[in-house]
Formats: structure tokens, C-alpha cells, sequence
């Protein structure tokens, strides 16, 4: 049997494009990369310099260490999460499990630690404008910082691993959420920009900040704007922003509604607005998240660009705070949007026929937008692109080493569903295929969600197309990107309805290709696309193989043993 064109040796293998940040003159992205280690047993991270004019990439920092989240602070210097080694001449036998905050100098030198977080810091920012570091980090409220790290290492060896919950959630992907006090729990911590004078803003938090929060600085240093989590009806939580007075550490709610989420806080340059993501949810309504402005001084509440009917993604403000950059999920894509705040206007930068997905937006001084781009066939690279309509994305390095693959042939196709309603797929097959394909109906989770011109890491299709499979990636109802009674169509109790209807009429599209075998389809998904996999199996026998990940199988047990 020949080599595969592709495997999965060769897709590990990569390196990983994860975060960029644009230098304060615009001349160059810090970008974070992943690679294996040298024994390819586990992912490291590098820090690399890529000029914006499109000149050769350098390597910045190297070893076997995690160097990532790029940030830099107002001189140059550039910031970066990492578990190296302290250069003290006491080593510390745990430092790879936690991440600090580390400074390249702007004139060159040796990396400097700025913090030494007992627990680790899980993310950090710098003020535009002013002297000062804002980290999220994990804390045990109860023990005196100095000691926390000892106390920590004594409750992992002799302690109770009890949790006390008094609401749902009860966990989040990976790790459990509680209100015990003699447990760690997300705090913000605010420092000099030289990562001295170190003050806990929010010293009683306890779970209000244990769900991916996101928070900004304003660009004077004196407020931080948070997300701030509290239990909602129905188990849900609900999401309001803390702004907090640094100097003081008062804390002022904004945003706050019942069966509401704010998300992606970002000032304003002058430091007097908010952007956010905000999201009102009911039992008989699907959320509509909509680009919002808040007003610092007063809480007041503006939404902007509610007409686009499209989910935003805010990406940075331009430099004279009349528009915002972000990107939208729009039939299968993630283009690039500018959106004017005192018309709510939305202009498209990326053309149609470019495809792909954008995110990691940012705005340089020149006024062009840097970001990460990838697509089905391209892994995920740095970028810039002028901020005029119909402007091509250039990416700027190939950093992960992946070469465009000439042996995949990729096909954006719709067809009509049992209502008229138009459903979007995506077909992926080799290239020069001779005989008919047995076929993959890939289908995506959430069920909120779009599978997008995309390179994914985990589930990726060109590992089952270069075994001579066609792969199809519908985006049934309840998908983004096509409109919001399009993704009305799968709230509440209908999860088998009218999205299985939609799948089954791709089905018979692709069963009807020449290049199809229909005798040897299958049907596989995670999350929601295995539940609706498992629901397929209830409702037909057309497909060959089902296969399930992470997958609900019983509604009744959901909300109590979901991790998410």
C-alpha cells in the first residue's frame, strides 16, 4: 500500500501559529509558534519576529521552555507568558508548571522574569499609556502570597480534594469550578509595568472569574474592565463586566441583566468606551450576540451594527476610535469587517473569493489590520491586509511548514432543504480520485457553531482525505453565518427536527455524485455533531459506520454531567 499523502505523524509535526502582537511602530509581529520537543513528546513554544513588509522571519527566543501570549509594553519591551527556568541562581524545581510573565528588552538582552506568581499567571496585558501590568491569576484567598505556593504544594499532598457546590456549573472542560475557600480561584493582580508594587484588586473573588474570563486595561492604567460571572435562571450564568478602580480597587458592575453575557471587553483609545460582545438568551429565543458600546462613566448601553446579520468578533479599535475591526461568520467563512460606531455601518475588507477564516485582529499604526489567517488546505499564519474592501490578505511567513496541498480539491456547494431553506457543505476529496469515494459526513458541535474554511488541529480532514475518502461538511440548522432564523431553527427542543432533515438532504445530494459510493457512507461527529450522529442512527440505516465523540447521548442527564 503507497504512503498517504498526508499523515498524521506529518500533521503533529507542524508548528502551531497561536497568538501575534504588532510592536508599537507597527514594523514587525511578535508570534507565538508551538512545536514539538526534541523527544516529540510534548508541545514547546517559540517567540518569533515577523516584519510587516513581508521580509524574512527570525527566531526570537528558543529552548524547551513555553514561550507564548505575546504583549508588548509601551517602550518596545516585549512581554510573553512562559514556564522557563528563573535565571536566580536557586533554581526552582516546579517552575514548568507554572507560567509568568517574562520582558525582552526593546534594545536586546537576555529575558527578564517580572512576576512571580505563586500559582502561575494564566494571562496579562500592559496599559497603552501608562506604567502599569494587569495579570489574571490563580489564588488561595485565604494564605498570605508568600506562602501560597508551600500551602499549595501541602493541600495537593495532604489535603481534601472535597469540592462544596452550591450551583451549577460544576466544571468547565478541564477542571472543576467550586467556592472553597482553601482552593485556588482566578484573581486580578495589578503591578508596575516593571513588575514591582503588586496589588490583589479583587481579594474575596471567588468563581466569578473561573470561566475563560476576559479582561482589558484602559490605556491610562488607572481601570480594569473585566468579565464577571454570576448564576443565572435555569442553571445558566449570567456575565456582567466589572470595572475596576485600580488605585482604590471599587468595583463598578455595567452591563449587568438577568439571562445576559457580555464577553471580549475592549476600551476605546481615550479610555471613555467599552466594546463588548452582548448577549441576551431566552427559552423561546436564541441569543442575537451583538457588538455593544458602553459608556465607562455612566454604564450606558449602545448596540452598533445590529442589522448585520452576523455574529461579530471584536478584533481592535482603530487608532482615531471611530471604527472597530472584527471578524463574522459568514456562510462558512471568518472574513475581515470594519464597523463604523456612530453609523452602526459594517464594510467587508476580505474579498469572497480569498475564503478562509480571520481572527488574533489587530489595527497598526499605518492603519493596516495584522491578524492570523488559515483555511481548509492552509495552516494558520500571520497576516496583514490594507483596511479598504476587497483587499487580499497577505500572509507574511510560512512559520508552521505546512505546503499547500495540490492533491486536495475543495468544493463549497448548497442545496435546498425540505423548507427552501438553502443549506451550505462543504466537499473535500482527492484531487485526481479515479473511482467512486467512500464519503464522511463530518458534523459540527455546538449545535450553535459553523464549520468554517478552517485549519483545525484536531479534527482535521485532510487526515481522511489523503486515505481516499471524500469528506462533507455540512452547516445545518442552528448554524452561524446564514442568518439568525437560521440558527433560531435549532432552539430549544428540536435538535433531531429540521437539522436532521437538513443533513439528510445533503446526504441525498452527495449520494447522488458520481464520485460518491453511496453504499459506504458514515456519519461522525463530537458534542452536538455526536449527539446528532447518535441521532442518525435512530432514524436510518443509509450510513455504514457512525462514530461518536464527546457525544450526549442522554437529554434527561445533560445539563448534570455536561463539562461545559
Amino acid at each position: 500500500m503507497s504512503q498517504p499523502p498526508y499523515t498524521v505523524e506529518q500533521h503533529i509535526a507542524l508548528r502551531r501559529v497561536s497568538s501575534i502582537a504588532p510592536s508599537p511602530d507597527g514594523a514587525w509581529l511578535a508570534v507565538a509558534v508551538q512545536r514539538l520537543d526534541r523527544d516529540g513528546a510534548k508541545y514547546v513554544s517559540d517567540l518569533w519576529k515577523v516584519p510587516t513588509d513581508g521580509s524574512e522571519a527570525t527566531q526570537l527566543t528558543r529552548g524547551d521552555s513555553k514561550d507564548s501570549a505575546p504583549f508588548f509594553r509601551r517602550d518596545g519591551a516585549l512581554g510573553f507568558l512562559s514556564n522557563r527556568q528563573p535565571t536566580e541562581l536557586k533554581p526552582d524545581e516546579d517552575a514548568d508548571k507554572r507560567m509568568q510573565v517574562w520582558l525582552l528588552p526593546a534594545n536586546g538582552g537576555e529575558p527578564q522574569q517580572l512576576t512571580d506568581e505563586p500559582l502561575g499567571v494564566d494571562s496579562f496585558k500592559f496599559a497603552d499609556k501608562a506604567d502599569c501590568l494587569v495579570v489574571l491569576a490563580s489564588v488561595l484567598r485565604d494564605v498570605d502570597v508568600d506562602k501560597q505556593r508551600e500551602a499549595a504544594r501541602d493541600r495537593e499532598k495532604k489535603g481534601s480534594s472535597a469540592r462544596h457546590f452550591r450551583s451549577q456549573p460544576v466544571r468547565h472542560w478541564d477542571h472543576w469550578l467550586h467556592e472553597n475557600s482553601n482552593l485556588a480561584n482566578t484573581h486580578v493582580i495589578a503591578y508596575s509595568s516593571d513588575g514591582k508594587n503588586r496589588a490583589d484588586l479583587t481579594p474575596d473573588a471567588t468563581r466569578e472569574m473561573s470561566v475563560e474570563p476576559e479582561f482589558d486595561v484602559s490605556p491610562d492604567g488607572e481601570q480594569v474592565a473585566v468579565t464577571w460571572q454570576s448564576p443565572g435562571e435555569d442553571r445558566e450564568t449570567d456575565t456582567a463586566i466589572a470595572l475596576i478602580d485600580i488605585a482604590s480597587k471599587n468595583i463598578k458592575m455595567v452591563g449587568a441583566a438577568t439571562n445576559t453575557n457580555n464577553e471580549s471587553p475592549l476600551y476605546a483609545p481615550d479610555g471613555k468606551t467599552l466594546a463588548v460582545i452582548r448577549a441576551t438568551r431566552s427559552a423561546a429565543t436564541v441569543m442575537h450576540p451583538t457588538l455593544t458600546l458602553i459608556d465607562v462613566a455612566t454604564g450606558a448601553l449602545r448596540e452598533v451594527g445590529k442589522k448585520f446579520d452576523a455574529w461579530l468578533h471584536i478584533g481592535d479599535w482603530t487608532a482615531d476610535g471611530k471604527r472597530i475591526v472584527a471578524g463574522a461568520d459568514l456562510r462558512g467563512h471568518v472574513p475581515v469587517f470594519v464597523v463604523d460606531v456612530a453609523s452602526g455601518s459594517v464594510e467587508r475588507i476580505t474579498p469572497e473569493r480569498e475564503g478562509g477564516a480571520h481572527s488574533e485582529l489587530s489595527v497598526l499604526p499605518d492603519g493596516r489590520i495584522a491578524g492570523i489567517r488559515s483555511t481548509f488546505l492552509e495552516a494558520p499564519e500571520a497576516f496583514v491586509v490594507a483596511a479598504k474592501p476587497q483587499s487580499p490578505p497577505q500572509t507574511l511567513a510560512r512559520l508552521s511548514g505546512a505546503a499547500f496541498p495540490d492533491w486536495v480539491k475543495v468544493e463549497n456547494l448548497t442545496i435546498k432543504s425540505t423548507d427552501g431553506a438553502d443549506v451550505q457543505y462543504f466537499v473535500m476529496k482527492p484531487a485526481k480520485a479515479q473511482s467512486p469515494l467512500p464519503t464522511l459526513m463530518w458534523i459540527h458541535g455546538g449545535p450553535i457553531g459553523m464549520t468554517a474554511d478552517a485549519w483545525h488541529w484536531r479534527w482535521n480532514p485532510l487526515l481522511a482525505v489523503a486515505h481516499g475518502y471524500a469528506v462533507v461538511q455540512p452547516n445545518p440548522r442552528g448554524s452561524t453565518g446564514f442568518g439568525q432564523p437560521f440558527v433560531q431553527g435549532i432552539w430549544g427542543n428540536v435538535w433531531g427536527d429540521q437539522c436532521y432533515t437538513d443533513l439528510m438532504a445533503v446526504a441525498d445530494a452527495v449520494a447522488a455524485r458520481p464520485d460518491v459510493d453511496s453504499d459506504r457512507m458514515m456519519a461522525m461527529g463530537g458534542s452536538f455533531g455526536g449527539y446528532m450522529t447518535n441521532w442518525i442512527g435512530t432514524q436510518t440505516q443509509r450510513f455504514k459506520c457512525l462514530i461518536t465523540h464527546a457525544c450526549v447521548t442522554t437529554m434527561a442527564q445533560f445539563t448534570g454531567t455536561t463539562d461545559h
